[in-house]
């Protein structure tokens, strides 16, 4: 078997939230954070014939920089084994399952859809920017009863700079909290959907592609 580009390019994303992961047999990639506050998963165009580990994932991704577009074999209990032609080979090491944090067996579910607006390609690329420039850790998902703001801040600090932009229209008063870090979205347009039990879902458009990611505490709703 081949992987597709866009496979490739979901596994790099993937080994920013977990650098392990369990491929589980079947079409479907998830992984999830070692804090358990990020899980993504998505629907992929190969069919994987057998569960197995990959400990060490960014090296692995590592490995398509040294043979590009490999064959690969799963056939083997231990590893398997990527191949360009008769010549190259690369044999890597499974791991076992037991080391690996993985997400649950169960799907995921938001308890409640309490918020919803698009975030759309260049939003998040300037949000995540401004964040950087401005080197701003939080967040906010804000709503006054009318309009539904963005802001990146530093909800500890009252004078810190901030970026913000308006994305939607709320009836509702509220003040959702993440995290930057906790931002490891791949780059994209997505739905937005936000629960009051402090879950958010982001759903890409181009992709068959969930993040489940958890709010801050000090989070509030009001309806």
């Amino acid at each position: 078997m081949k992987l597709s580009k866009e496979t490739i390019k979901l596994l790099n994303n993937f080994s920013t939230i977990n650098q392990s992961i369990l491929v589980k047999k079947g079409s479907k990639l998830r992984t999830i954070s070692v804090m358990k506050n990020i899980l993504a998963e998505a629907e992929v165009g190969e069919n994987f014939e057998k569960d197995f580990g990959i400990y060490d994932l960014p090296q692995f991704m590592n490995g398509f920089d040294v043979i590009q577009d490999p064959d690969i074999d799963l056939k083997h209990d231990a590893y398997m084994v990527l191949s360009e032609g008769k010549n190259t080979k690369i044999k890597f090491a499974f791991a076992d399952p037991d080391v690996i944090i993985s997400p649950p067996e169960k799907e995921i579910k938001l308890p409640s859809n309490d918020v919803q607006f698009e975030l759309n390609q260049t939003q998040l690329a300037n949000l995540l920017k401004a964040a950087g420039i401005y080197q701003l850790p939080d967040l906010a998902a804000v709503g006054d009863g009318e309009s539904i703001t963005l802001t990146v801040r530093d909800k500890k600090n009252d004078n810190s700079n901030e970026y913000a932009l308006i994305v939607g229209n709320t009836d509702k008063t509220f003040d959702f909290n993440f995290k930057i870090e906790n931002l490891k979205l791949i780059p994209g347009s997505y739905d937005v959907v936000i629960s009051k039990k402090l879950l958010a879902r982001f759903t890409n458009s181009e992709y068959n592609l969930d993040y489940y990611i958890a709010l801050e505490p000090d989070s509030t709703y009001e309806g």
